[in-house]
């Protein structure tokens, strides 16, 4: 491409030299036919009316080569006319493309950055402000993936359309990439409630049915909006405003909108220094296990402990796993961590008494890897901690992306001897149906329904409900989330198998749980013969497939 155009430039100078021969050969062609034509003309007359001379021969000559010239001239100047306008239509055209997008006709993001920093300015000028407003479609990329880009297209087409006609008559449009895009506008300061209303216009717009390629497609979209006397001293931090605030509707809970603040500002801030810190933290295992107590509610028996991460920061201290499992799994860390985890409360639980079992929780990102199993088993064969000591915990949310793999992953896990827990449960859609797909071991109340057992009559209902039903499915039930005597008492009485909650302490490091262990004699003592003989489970023929899940690693 670069060469065509060095190329064009480098022969208009030489095209421009032969325009200008080519004029003057023309305009001289046109003088000689004046002088010579009116000669040529009344010498032939005369010579067929009057009986006079012909004309002469070296005229009537010169006259043809005139009129040859002349046709040639005006033959050239149609060429070039039409060559001027075809590049004028091809600039106009490499324009449009360089400046809007070809799908919707919209602004893109470098002209939209051109025209909004210009009503900035406007803006300004006129005591007005501008309102930016980022939208972005939830869950766009599964009706690309589930119908195709080109039905994808038709929807964004649609979306485009309904956008435009929400605008107020004076409005910048743009389409930034994907199914992200951007409206400017200026409105009265004193009244932003018009913003607010073209906004709720667009949410409430787009979480209505579209039509594309013949199908009914169901979106939603969320909103961020930014303005510009509020803290914005261009119109980039005017649209990266917006784009926080756009975020912020998005972890909210998607189809709505959100107003841009410095406490947003502030916030992601935050969470890149979380992020930055998390990369270097998994390699130096500053995230640690910590143990909760998992009691047996009949006999009082120390049964095992639920791993839970924390990250041991060297300035900071004790981080919330509620701060770092989520950015964790948004970047896709989440599998380093958690394989990390393991590995330390595997090596940490090896000597501990056999009886006692480690519950460990599964992220639904994982369940995608369909290595995960193998990777699991990995870390325990190299650490030498048995897998039947080992239960493995999942939500029932992790199991909508891929059941299949899901099963996959729980049978590779279930043939070494390890256990599956469904946690969470009573919180979910299809809690049966789940039992039924997965061969589950256990199943986990929710907390949420465990500490209002005694002040909410639901609460109740649902937690005898749910004892009722692992008693007649013979599965073991845990309750999570005992913080008084009187919610033990009550779960004692319900048939509840086990429990945990900070009615028995608050979870403990390695060196505490090792205290405590210490303290009731249930640690193994190292044998005198040499080092520790760690017993691999093998694989049992023909158990059932079972699963290895959670949404998290906190407590």
């Amino acid at each position: 491409m670069a060469l065509d155009l060095e190329e064009d430039v480098s022969t208009q100078p030489a095209k421009g030299k032969q325009d200008i021969v080519t004029g003057a050969i023309s305009v001289a062609a046109i003088l000689m036919f004046v002088g010579t034509g009116s000669s040529v003309l009344s010498t032939t007359l005369q010579h067929y009316f009057e009986g006079g001379a012909p004309a002469d021969r070296t005229l009537v000559i010169a006259l043809l080569l005139n009129v040859a010239l002349i046709l040639f001239g005006w033959r050239r100047h149609s060429a070039l006319s039409q060559e001027v306008r075809i590049r004028t239509a091809a600039e106009e055209r490499a324009q449009q493309l360089a400046s809007r997008d070809p799908l919707t006709g919209f602004l893109n993001r470098r002209s939209l950055a051109e025209e909004g920093a210009a009503m900035f300015v406007r803006a300004h000028r006129r005591r007005k402000a501008m309102a930016l407003i980022m939208l972005d479609l939830d869950h766009f990329k599964t009706i690309n993936d589930m119908h195709g880009h080109a039905v994808g297209d038709a929807l964004l087409r649609a979306v485009a359309v309904e956008i435009a006609q929400a605008m107020p008559p004076i409005a910048l449009q743009a389409r930034l990439g994907g199914d992200e895009f951007s409206c400017g506008f200026l409105f009265d300061p004193q009244q932003p409630d018009t913003v607010e209303r073209i906004a709720e216009r667009l949410v409430a717009r787009m979480a209505q049915p579209f039509e594309a390629e013949g199908l009914h497609l169901h979106i939603s979209c969320s909103l961020g909006i930014a303005r510009s006397d509020f803290d914005c001293a261009s119109i980039d931090a005017l649209m990266r405003s917006a784009d926080i605030a756009m975020y912020q509707a998005k972890k909210s809970g998607r189809n709505r909108y959100a107003w841009f603040d410095q406490s947003m500002e502030r916030e992601l801030q935050v969470r890149n220094e979380l992020e930055s810190g998390l990369r270097m933290a998994i390699p130096r295992q500053e995230i640690v296990p910590y143990f909760e107590q998992q009691v047996d509610l009949q006999t009082g028996r120390l049964h095992g402990f639920e791993v839970l991460a924390r990250w041991e920061h060297p300035t900071r201290g004790l981080i919330s796993p509620d701060l770092f499992i989520p950015i964790a799994e948004e970047t896709g860390m989440i599998a380093d961590l958690s394989l990390s985890i393991m590995r330390q409360s595997f090596i940490a639980a090896r000597d501990w008494d056999p009886s006692l079992s480690l519950s460990i929780n599964i992220s639904p990102w994982q369940l995608r890897d369909a290595w995960l199993a193998q990777k699991i088993i990995k870390v325990l064969t190299e650490t030498g901690f048995p897998a039947n000591r080992l239960e493995i915990e999942i939500t029932e949310s992790s199991l909508f992306d891929n059941l299949a793999l899901a099963q996959s992953i729980v049978g590779s896990l279930k043939n070494q001897g390890a256990r599956l827990a469904l946690d969470d449960f009573g919180t979910g859609y299809s809690s049966l149906a789940h039992l039924r797909a997965l061969p589950f071991d256990r199943i986990k109340i929710d907390k949420s329904f465990v500490m209002s057992l005694n002040e909410n009559a639901d609460s109740a209902a649902i937690v005898k409900a749910i004892a009722g039903l692992g008693e007649s499915l013979n599965l073991p039930v845990t309750a999570e989330g005992v913080e008084d005597a009187a919610i033990e008492e009550r779960l004692r009485a319900l048939g509840i198998a086990k429990s945990q909650g900070w009615y028995y302490g608050k979870p403990l490091s390695v060196t505490g749980v090792r205290r405590m262990l210490a303290e009731r004699r249930l640690l193994q003592q190292p044998q005198a013969s040499g080092p520790l003989t760690v017993e691999i489970v093998e694989p049992v023929a023909g158990e059932l497939p079972e699963a290895a899940t959670n949404q998290r690693l906190a407590g």
